[in-house]
């Protein structure tokens, strides 16, 4: 699913913009989820743009699930490393896991380029996680963790 095809509603808040695709579902810890193109019950997971960008540049990603072993939200299926930071790969739906993406295997670089489209983590055979957020749900909460970070900010120059 490319990212540049889909509908996609701008976001912009302090020094942060992305396109935000309109049919995908996000997961309160920046993960998005959207139907596999032609494969009903198959949904993609990736990185959102902000989770991208307080990683920093992808430098490696490990995916540890076995394929068609049962998954479940909140589950750790890996991690990825940016120049930023590592964090863990979570699990936002349940059912089975169908694989990872091996295209990022030589081009992790696609997580930078097209992070909610071709830059997609793994995919499950199941349903999303009732706690994902449709687009407007998870722009209010992008508001109140930029919001968090500015006062941070603004907190840290005081001192």
């Amino acid at each position: 699913m490319g990212s540049s095809r889909s509908a996609t509603q701008l976001y912009r808040r302090s020094h942060f913009v992305t396109q935000l695709p309109v049919a995908h579902l996000f997961s309160p810890s920046h993960f998005w989820i959207a139907p596999a193109p032609d494969e009903p019950g198959l949904w993609r997971v990736g990185l959102t743009k902000f989770a991208s960008r307080m990683l920093g540049e992808m430098v490696d990603l490990g995916i540890d699930t076995e394929v068609d072993a049962p998954v479940s939200p909140g589950q750790i299926l890996g991690w990825v490393e940016g120049f930023k930071a590592i964090s863990d790969v979570y699990c936002i739906a349940s059912g089975h896991f169908a694989g990872a993406n091996g295209a990022l295997r030589s081009n992790l670089a696609l997580v930078a380029k097209d992070c909610h489209g071709a830059g997609w983590f793994y995919a499950v055979r199941g349903e999303p996680d009732p706690q994902c957020l449709d687009i407007a749900a998870y722009r209010a909460l992008l508001d109140k963790t930029i919001d968090r970070i500015l006062e941070k900010q603004k907190g840290d120059q005081i001192q």
